[in-house]
């Protein structure tokens, strides 16, 4: 992936060493039994937080740290490493996106990235590693642990640096959701129908995000070049590490299609793939869409 000469973005929190805050923080204590279900359950990355909480997305942000200018270093080489990799992908979603809301006659409200180490506090609650990366509509932010490129690679075995920019690309994804007012409304029907109908909607909602990471890599490619080879191959195979199809067989040797919430391995790669291939946003419509 070509991003070595790309600007970093002016939206990064560096977060990193400040462990925890709320059930987190404090040398050790532990975690709460309702923060472990949590974990668990939105450890299938892409996870809305407030979505598993239903919490509200009134709270404040947490003040602990600032907003800075790029990343601040903090960390060993590897890790700033990652993190300047990390900001040039922020940046370079920033500039495609507001490109095509620009486009479309409406503005990009860029959202922030924090950078954190275990766990921290969200206005959608206590986010923790165990969770992977996640976006908070509450305060417009992502949120990441670094480890977690560790565990993309080790644990997944979806390796490369485009597979961390297509999870990055599909958070981003939600913001665009968020801002575009989809997120509120399929929290609403959500509320509106039971548990099995509530998990079709979030299918769709997370594919909706994979597909809109595709146009992110289509449009950011065509602008800047950003694609070397093999590099949607990466994509596509931490797509498919991380359908949950794939999740349920590793955890418990079988799969439940009913309680699928954020979409097959052949789905989730196929949606990714149909927005990186058309780079128009009528080919996201996952709602609208009679088969996924």
């Amino acid at each position: 992936m070509r991003l070595d000469d790309g600007r970093e973005s002016d939206n990064i929190e560096d977060r990193r060493g400040a462990r925890g805050g709320g059930m987190l923080g404090g040398g050790g204590r532990k975690i709460g039994v309702g923060t472990i279900v949590l974990a668990l359950v939105a450890m299938y990355f892409g996870v809305d937080p407030s979505v598993v909480l239903n919490m509200g997305a009134g709270v404040p942000p947490s003040q602990q740290a600032s907003v800075a200018p790029g990343v601040q270093s903090t960390g060993q080489a590897e890790d700033d490493a990652l993190a300047r990799f990390t900001s040039r992908v922020l940046a370079d979603t920033e500039d495609t996106w507001t490109e095509l809301f620009r486009a479309g006659g409406a503005q990009y409200r860029e959202p922030k990235l924090v950078l954190y180490t275990g766990g921290t506090q969200t206005a959608c609650g206590t986010g923790q590693a165990a969770m992977g990366p996640f976006y908070c509509p509450g305060d417009e932010r992502v949120y990441l642990d670094l480890d977690f490129y560790r565990d993309l690679q080790a644990r997944f075995a979806a390796p490369g640096d485009f597979a961390q920019a297509y999870v990055i690309a599909h958070e981003i994804g939600h913001h665009v959701q968020h801002q575009l007012g989809i997120a509120e409304k399929v929290q609403a029907s959500k509320q509106r129908v039971g548990e099995r109908e509530a998990n079709q909607l979030q299918v769709r909602m997370e594919l909706q995000a994979d597909c809109f990471a595709g146009i992110w890599a289509h449009h950011a490619n065509r602008s800047r070049g950003i694609l070397e080879q093999g590099d949607v191959e990466e994509a596509l195979r931490a797509a498919t590490a991380i359908g949950d199809d794939t999740l349920q067989k590793q955890a418990q040797g079988y799969v439940v299609p009913e309680s699928f919430t954020h979409g097959s391995a052949e789905q989730r790669s196929r949606w990714f793939k149909r927005g990186l291939d058309s780079g128009e946003m009528k080919a996201c419509d996952s709602f609208g869409a009679r088969t996924l």
